[in-house]
C-alpha cells in the first residue's frame, strides 16, 4: 500500500510542481509552496527508493509538516487576502499543490510510514524560520517583493511584521508538535 501511496504523491507533485514551475525556475524558489512540495516530492522518492533510513525518515517528516503549513496559510491567510479562491485552491495546480498533495503525504506519513523521534520536533520551525527571515530581508532589501503578504515589509509595520513572525512560528512549531503525537 505505502509503495503505491508513494508513486501517487510522486505523479501528483510532479504534474503539479512542473505545471507551477515551468518557464520560471529560479523564482519557483522563492515560494514555501513550492519548497514544501519539492521536499515531498524528493522525501518521497527517497523512501520509495532507499527505505526508511533515519534521514529519510526526516525528510518526509520535514515535507508534511511543511506541507500542513502551506494548506493552512493558503486556506486561512491567502484565501482571505487575496480573494482568489479558485486560482488557490480550485485550479490545477492550486488543488495538487494546496490541497491534494498536501492531504495524500499528511495520510501516508502518519498511516503508513515510521516516524520521527521527539528530538526532530524543532527542525520544522527552525527551517521555516530560516526561509521566513531570508525572505524578509530579501523584501527589505527590494530584490523581490512578497511572495506572500506577510513579507511586504515596505507596505506593514515593524510590529506588523514581528507579529507575522510570531504567529508563523507558533502555527509551524504547533503543527511540528501535532504531526509527531499524531505520529507516535
Amino acid at each position: 500500500m505505502l509503495k503505491i501511496l508513494l508513486i501517487v504523491i510522486i505523479l501528483c507533485e510532479i504534474i503539479g510542481l512542473a505545471t507551477r514551475s515551468f518557464g520560471r525556475l529560479i523564482k519557483t524558489f522563492i515560494y514555501y509552496t513550492q519548497l514544501s512540495n519539492l521536499a515531498a516530492l524528493l522525501s518521497a522518492v527517497l523512501l520509495l527508493c532507499l527505505g526508511p533510513l533515519p534521514f529519510v525518515t526526516a525528510f518526509r517528516y520535514l515535507a508534511v509538516c511543511m506541507l500542513i503549513m502551506t494548506m493552512l496559510v493558503t486556506i486561512f491567510v491567502l484565501v482571505p487576502t487575496i480573494k482568489d479562491t479558485q486560482l488557490l485552491l480550485w485550479s490545477r495546480v492550486g488543488f495538487l499543490l494546496h490541497l491534494l498533495c498536501p492531504a495524500l503525504n499528511i495520510i501516508s506519513y502518519l498511516f503508513f510510514e515510521p516516524h520521527v523521534p521527539a528530538s526532530m520536533i524543532l527542525l520544522p520551525p527552525v527551517l521555516t524560520l530560516i526561509y521566513g527571515l531570508i525572505m524578509i530581508y530579501m523584501n527589505y532589501k527590494r530584490k523581490i517583493r512578497g511572495p506572500y503578504p506577510f513579507f511586504l515589509v515596505h507596505d506593514q509595520s515593524v510590529r506588523a511584521t514581528i507579529l507575522w513572525i510570531i504567529a508563523l512560528l507558533i502555527l509551524v512549531a504547533s503543527i511540528s508538535a501535532g504531526v509527531w503525537f499524531a505520529g507516535s
